[in-house]
């Protein structure tokens, strides 16, 4: 039988449904060889070669399509259609080759479908092909860079910004961006501006809003009534005249929808509409694919195939009528320039089946399915129509004007199934409204209270509150969404679609950014990263450099441009600016950051004063410095001046609660954040002051009650006792209570232990009121449990249900986060997945990924035979004294 390999399980099972007995479908786990994480897995000096190996994990996948190819001498290459599944493929020859499995008459050949459908994989085995070799070359491109840049920019980083982790090709500018929108945001400059409307009535009594867009007899622009004294001139202006209808104007209007996804479209509109990450929403859409329910999702193409079109206008005319169907039907070009990805866009592979038919049981499957399908079907559906009407109003001596403006749908269209989410757009626009019958020369008298605005900004009335000044601000550009991000990353040419979610995450990974309410924003230690980069480093994260680079690997992958003259020409410059920027001390990098970060670091002092002088000491210089955590501006006078504070403004200044016991009680905020003091640093002695934490929950927010803002001299009191000494243990050693970054706990050590014994305690009053007998209980159940926490088992969250090979399937609140067990097989979950959301197609995949096979039971309660053990110990006894650890290795960079 031949021998078909695709990268998952999950499309292997599904391909095997369609293929039958005939063939061996297999996975390959994703690659199968990867450069070795280390310095010399790229070579510069010998013509950029390569060395690959097979890891661990991947030698058992490769060594099972190995021995199916001994009884069979057909191999069938069907990963995914674009640059990744050409490498796959590529890789998975490669290595079946050099072990020999493919012999001379091993017939290799390689099919692309891009949906798993009974008819695409059909009609892809009869069109077999070889490996595309140019989409090869720009795949081993983009890795040599990424290799390149990180095995040589991350040490640098490491030895000149303490605490950065790396730097990558494409991560790095898109880091710039979010640094960049931030500056923007902090050196914005608002600006003060009235807008006056006013509550009219027809003569047949229905009312209706309108602005004031004519004053004095002049035309107003956007900063025309600047003050409040000037919005009060304006109200009284519009109240003491007549106002008439000077002319009603309606024109009509078409929408047309918008085009099919692609996958930087699909990313975005899924964070619009669910709130979905990038990743989560290229999960989810994987998981779709690979279930045969939509064609491939990486993909920059908005072409649809002829087939899919006819099959969306029969099931648009079934379910909708024949009058959403255009007469002709749309055809979408492809604007995207490379050609390495998959070119059709991502569609249902069925038109007519929708979220309700196919019974989706996961919550993000369905959500993105019928997204999917609505935006698919929508773009084959003829254009709504409306009506857009302008009405304008005067006094008779033309000294105002005002205007109301809306519109009336006439026709749907495709409005009846999808429309298009915006970005940050205030709701309620003035074209959204819908106006009643207002006739040219009829009288517009005012009526009743004009709506008021909400939240605290300021407003003028007249007498009667039909007319309104309200105070606005100008507002600064909104940070970065991963949607917004995404689009702009698309829109400046950097990345591509494959590598968005992986970027993205990237950065939030290493605490260079993180996402709050959806936005993100820059750490300390993701701007330093950036300054830095831009300093040193200012040509390779230009954003036009980074652009023209795709660029030039779109032409390695059409087979325009050779590949190693890509690397040669970008390893000249590059290592060259490695080598210069090795020879700089750290202080001189510090001195070039300081000056570059000036205005953000130093803002002008509301009193005048120098914004260098620390504020504590009045004599030091503040400094940018840098530590593990990041960057933060410190004073020169250390250690006699401990002043320290973010590099994010002026920060908080030191609040002192209180005195207790003659010392003062300091709250301090500091580079880690707020933490309390007990007295003063004493200039020349090493003692330090007793100093504690706020109490914090896992995401480092502080817990309820106990933020800087409600924080009393009682609190802090408190605080600054832990660690707490709870007595002396029967056994010998002092059993402690105190605070540690993830949680209350209590500690001991007996006499004869190397190390002390920690248990959580879960209410933060416990670290101060637990008891000898209490504490003494519950580290006996620690020693004789020692992988438990606190009380025996790890809490259950969830019971998902029965495992098809038996046993149940749970979710538990681990030390760590909460995790699905199924016997002695424990996986994580994923960040963006809830516990109580977790279904049971999640947790089987799970528990799949984490035994590495189907069917996990096996694999997971399977232990070595005694003769096996015999030999690990034997080794064990020859194995040699062990080696001083090697030195840190660069931390290679993806896109």
């Amino acid at each position: 039988m031949p021998v078909v390999v695709v990268e998952s399980p999950a499309k292997a099972k599904t391909i095997n449904k369609y293929l039958g007995s005939d063939y061996t479908v297999l996975a390959s786990y994703g690659h199968v060889r990867d450069l070795p994480r280390k310095d010399g897995s790229v070579d510069p000096e010998h013509d950029f070669d390569m060395l690959w190996e097979v890891p661990n994990d991947s030698r058992k996948h490769v060594a099972a399509i190995a021995e199916a190819l001994k009884t069979d001498d057909e191999l069938i290459l069907a990963t995914d259609p674009d640059r990744e599944g050409e490498a796959i493929s590529w890789h998975l020859k490669e290595a079946l080759t050099k072990r020999r499995s493919i012999k001379k008459t091993t017939h290799v050949s390689r099919v692309t479908f891009n949906a798993i459908t009974k008819a695409a994989v059909t009609e892809a085995m009869k069109n077999p092909r070889e490996i595309d070799a140019p989409l090869v070359e720009a795949y081993l491109a983009r890795r040599a860079l990424d290799y390149l840049v990180g095995f040589n920019l991350s040490p640098v980083l490491w030895r000149k910004l303490p605490g950065a982790r790396s730097a990558g090709r494409v991560q790095s500018v898109c880091l710039r961006l979010v640094v960049e929108r931030e500056m923007e945001i902090e050196a914005f400059d608002a600006r003060e501006y009235w807008q006056v409307r006013a509550q009219l009535v027809t003569p047949r009594g229905q009312e209706y809003e309108a602005r004031l867009t004519v004053l004095g007899g002049k035309k107003l622009d956007r900063y025309d009534i600047p003050t409040q004294e000037a919005a009060e001139l304006a109200v009284q202006a519009v109240t003491s005249r007549p106002l008439t209808v000077t002319s009603v104007e309606a024109k009509p209007a078409t929408r047309n929808p918008s085009a099919p996804f692609m996958t930087s479209t699909m990313q975005q509109e899924a964070s619009r509409k669910f709130g979905m990450g990038a990743k989560q929403c290229m999960s989810t859409a994987q998981r779709l694919y690979e279930a045969g329910h939509i064609t491939y999702m990486r993909t920059d193409g908005i072409d649809m195939a002829p087939e899919a079109v006819t099959a969306a206008r029969a099931a648009i005319e079934a379910r909708y009528g024949k009058a959403y169907v255009p007469e002709k039907a749309r055809i979408y070009k492809n604007k995207a320039k490379n050609a390495q990805e998959a070119h059709e866009c991502i569609r249902p592979t069925e038109m007519t089946a929708d979220v309700e038919k196919l019974q989706l049981r996961d919550a993000d499957q369905r959500k993105l399915y019928d997204l999917i399908w609505k935006r698919t079907l929508a773009c084959q559906m003829e254009s709504a129509r409306m009506e857009r009407t302008t009405v304008e109003i005067g006094s008779e001596d033309a000294q105002v004007g005002l205007r109301a403006t809306g519109q009336v749908i006439t026709f749907d269209g495709f409005l009846k199934v999808y429309e298009e989410g915006r970005d940050d757009v205030e709701a309620g626009s003035e074209d959204d409204r819908r106006l009643p019958q207002v006739m040219q020369g009829e009288p517009a008298k005012l009526s009743g209270a004009a709506s008021l605005p909400k939240g605290d900004a300021k407003v003028v009335k007249g007498a009667d509150g039909s007319v309104v000044g309200q105070q606005s601000f100008t507002q600064p550009p909104p940070r970065y969404t991963e949607a917004t991000l995404v689009k702009r990353m698309e829109e400046l040419g950097i990345g591509r679609p494959s590598t968005y979610a992986s970027v993205i995450s990237t950065i939030q990974d290493r605490d260079y950014v993180r996402k709050d309410q959806n936005r993100l924003i820059p750490e300390d230690k993701g701007r330093i990263v950036t300054i830095f980069l831009q300093n040193f480093f200012k040509r390779y994260v230009e954003y036009d450099f980074t652009a023209a680079l795709e660029n030039q690997l779109d032409d390695v992958s059409a087979g325009d441009m050779d590949y190693k003259e890509v690397l040669n020409q970008f390893w000249r410059d590059f290592s060259a600016a490695i080598s210069e920027t090795s020879d700089l001390r750290i202080t001189e990098v510090l001195d070039v950051l300081d000056e570059a970060l000036a205005p953000q670091l130093y803002p002008a002092r509301d009193d005048g004063t120098d914004p260098r002088v620390c504020p504590r000491c009045g004599a030091g210089q503040l400094h940018l410095k840098t530590s593990r955590s990041g960057g933060f501006v410190g004073c020169g006078n250390y250690p006699e001046c401990t002043y320290t504070r973010p590099i994010t403004g002026d920060g908080a200044d030191d609040l002192l609660l209180g005195e207790d016991d003659g010392d003062q009680i300091w709250l301090k905020f500091g580079q880690y954040g707020p933490y309390l003091q007990r007295g003063e640093q004493v200039p020349g002695s090493k003692e330090k002051p007793r100093r504690s934490n706020l109490p914090m929950d896992r995401s480092k927010k502080p817990l309820p009650g106990w933020s800087p803002d409600e924080m009393t001299l009682e609190k802090a009191v408190t605080l600054l006792t832990l660690p707490r000494e709870i007595g002396m243990h029967p056994e010998g050693g002092v059993i402690k209570a105190a605070l540690g970054p993830w949680g209350p706990y209590i500690m001991h050590q007996l006499p004869d232990e190397e190390k002390p014994v920690y248990v959580n305690l879960k209410e933060l009053q416990e670290v101060f009121e637990t008891g000898m007998n209490l504490s003494v209980e519950m580290l006996a159940e620690k020693r004789a449990n020692p992988g438990r926490g606190r009380r025996g088992a790890a809490k259950v969250l969830k019971e998902v249900g029965d495992h098809p090979d038996g046993g149940k399937i749970a979710v538990y609140d681990g030390k760590y986060g909460p995790y699905v067990k199924w016997e002695k097989v424990n996986a994580t979950l994923p960040k963006d997945v809830e516990a109580d959301a977790l279904t049971m197609e999640q947790a089987l995949k799970l528990i799949e990924e984490k035994t590495g096979q189907k069917g996990g039971k096996k694999a997971a309660a399977k232990k070595p035979t005694a003769k096996k053990t015999a030999a690990k110990k034997t080794t064990a006894k020859k194995a040699p004294a062990k080696k001083k650890a090697p030195a840190k290795k660069a931390e290679e960079s993806e896109d």
